[in-house]
């Protein structure tokens, strides 16, 4: 098995000090590198990488503490989904992660996956484990095959490496958690977002705005608002928003390139239930998100509200053909949920094909930023009553409940307010129903640097 994180879910490590550059421990840092001093330069492209000169910035390992990014808001850790598939496999040695520099283009990064699981298969082949188990294994005549647990760009690597000849003949499976297969609008509002926007949502779109691995989560369905329909984006689209036309050309040919590429044994778990951008209005240099797609109808096309898991559409998220799993889960937290690990030790272990159980129908729907000293909106959709959600705040860096919001019904909706934060970053949780609590895990951030309202209708 060959675990793949998503966007920002490697450590990435300078190659020549060996400082960490993403993915440290305390989660402090996030709070001082999106507000205030440096510690995103290092990030950002250099004339050698853009040229496609590599190795400045090397990757560590899939993260091991949670994270945050503006837009995007939390990653949890894979240290759980690591641990799941570790306790499924006959032997340590069975189980590797791909770690990668998420900052270049899924083409560059999906081609290392490929070279890297075939080393790993083919060091498990000779592996003294491996002939055990085969001898214990009623099935063990067979040889050795890959499986592929794919988190987020990180599927979309795995549809890259499955165009490299020979390579989908050595995979098994491949399950996807929440893969952006059509990309993302939300990449198009982090790359639009211009003068007057909270200092920390400046900095993401600066450094995402020279990020060929940000600019393939560009979406490739119809998604643009275009008066009663809806058309594709194009790369004029985001020139006008200031953004890099060069790279989002590349991004969309590159999607054009793989239209027809499937994954051998797919597997394929879907965010669902979360508020979610799925369509943009682009005017006058601005972009704005709407949380419905454009579906056609008998009654010609309308707009629905899909849904998704926060970042990645659901439409976007499922390929044609084998049917998908919903989990109603947000994006950062997809990978690290009890049922994505149930999933992939079975996938692993060949014990079932699906379906599997999924979780129930509740969406969480907080600001990925809140001002410090100001409470907030915590709103939970498919509870039909108050009394059926438990809601809590944890502090990340110590993980201590720093508050229990109560909610109540308004609207249709379970709506609570939670009392202001310290500055930090925390972790909100809303559980009910006997399905995997829903989490996403926010930043409270100074005063001085404002947090205009959802950005969204």
């Amino acid at each position: 098995m060959v675990i793949v994180p998503g966007i920002m879910g490697s450590e990435l490590v300078d190659a020549g000090t060996g400082r960490v550059l993403w993915g440290l421990a305390d989660p402090r840092w996030y709070l001082s590198a999106w507000t205030s001093g440096r510690s995103l330069e290092s990030l950002r492209l250099s004339d050698d990488e853009r040229a496609g000169r590599y190795g400045r910035v090397r990757a560590g390992r899939a993260l091991r503490f949670p994270a945050f990014a503006p837009f995007l808001a939390g990653f949890e850790p894979y240290t759980a989904l690591l641990k799941g598939a570790l306790s499924a496999a006959c032997h340590a040695a069975a189980v590797t992660e791909f770690a990668y520099d998420w900052r270049l283009p899924v083409a560059h990064n999906g081609n290392l996956l490929a070279s890297f699981a075939h080393d790993h298969l083919a060091a498990w082949q000779a592996h003294p484990g491996q002939a055990a188990a085969r001898q214990t294994d009623p099935g063990g005549d067979q040889p050795a095959r890959l499986v592929l647990v794919a988190h987020s760009m990180g599927g979309l690597l795995a549809r890259q490496a499955c165009l490299t000849p020979g390579f989908a003949e050595d995979v098994r499976a491949v399950v996807t958690l929440g893969t952006p297969f059509f990309g993302a609008p939300k990449a198009v509002l982090m790359l639009a977002t211009g003068q007057g926007t909270p200092l920390p949502r400046a900095r993401t779109r600066r450094l995402a705005a020279g990020l060929p691995g940000l600019h393939d989560l560009l979406p490739a369905y119809r998604c643009v608002s275009d008066g009663p329909g809806a058309r594709r984006l194009t790369p004029g689209d985001i020139t006008s928003l200031g953004g890099d036309a060069e790279l989002a050309a590349a991004s969309l040919a590159w999607h054009e390139s793989v239209a027809a590429t499937g994954l051998p044994g797919h597997v394929q778990v879907v965010g669902a239930h979360q508020p979610t951008i799925q369509a943009v209005t682009i005017s006058a240099g601005a972009a704005a998100g709407h949380l419905y797609t454009y579906q056609p109808t008998p009654a010609g096309v309308q707009r629905i509200p899909a849904g998704g898991d926060g970042t990645v559409p659901r439409v976007s998220a499922q390929l044609p053909g084998p049917s998908a799993m919903p989990l109603a889960q947000s994006h950062g937290a997809l990978a690290s949920s009890t049922e994505a690990i149930l999933i992939a030790h079975d996938v692993l272990t060949s014990q079932r094909t699906g379906p599997w159980q999924g979780a129930g129908e509740y969406g969480l729907d907080v600001p990925d930023m809140v001002a410090a000293g100001q409470s907030y909106r915590v709103t939970v959709t498919g509870a039909e009553h108050s009394a059926d959600v438990t809601c809590s705040v944890v502090d990340v860096a110590t993980g201590l409940r720093v508050d229990t919001p109560e909610v109540g019904c308004k609207d249709g909706a379970v709506v609570g307010r939670a009392r202001a934060l310290p500055a930090g970053l925390y972790r909100v949780r809303i559980s009910g129903g006997g399905a995997s609590p829903v989490t996403q895990i926010i930043m409270s951030v100074p005063g001085d640097f404002a947090v205009p309202g959802q950005f969204h209708d």
